[in-house]
């Protein structure tokens, strides 16, 4: 991504709808910026779902997961990350943890998240995919798009550049 979050603020500071989240995140993955529209998920501590997004094949999303801000167990690892690689996924936000961060960081993915955790989440297959979900100070929306680079998260519903 060229597009730095800082031009877009100053470029955009006008516009009432977009978002900045609050920098709770950590960085992880070989991408330390990227961008594209958002798929949504809300689950709590069950990354069934996770996979069946990342399994999509898709042209430049990003999957933004309300995972409960859950530091109880990891909602995406190394093999969720190789999928979202492959299938087209340019990033990956998780308002949880993850697990396999010396992995993720070697592939061509961005990924935010809270924090690591060496436990696998569990697989019920529960949660709701496409719906608007809020943390961060944020409220993330399907179709909307996602900028994300070293200095922060912007969020709007129009495109940016």
């Amino acid at each position: 991504m060229s597009l730095k979050t800082a031009d877009l603020c100053d470029d955009h500071s006008d516009k009432a709808d977009i978002q900045i989240a609050e920098p709770i995140f950590r960085s992880y993955g070989g991408n330390s910026a990227f961008s594209g529209k958002i798929t949504t998920l809300k689950i709590f501590e069950d990354n069934s779902l996770v996979r069946s997004a990342l399994e999509t094949r898709v042209d430049s999303r990003v999957l933004v997961v309300d995972g409960g801000g859950s530091h109880r167990c990891a909602l995406m690892g190394d093999n969720l990350a190789r999928l979202a690689v492959n299938n087209g996924w340019t990033g990956v936000v998780v308002y949880g943890c993850i697990r396999d961060s010396a992995d993720i960081n070697e592939m061509a993915v961005g990924v935010r998240a809270l924090h690591t955790h060496p436990l696998k989440s569990g697989k019920r297959g529960v949660g709701e995919q496409d719906i608007p979900v809020s943390f961060a100070s944020v409220t993330f929306r399907k179709d909307h798009y996602i900028y994300v680079d070293e200095d922060g998260i912007i969020v709007s519903p129009e495109p940016l550049a």
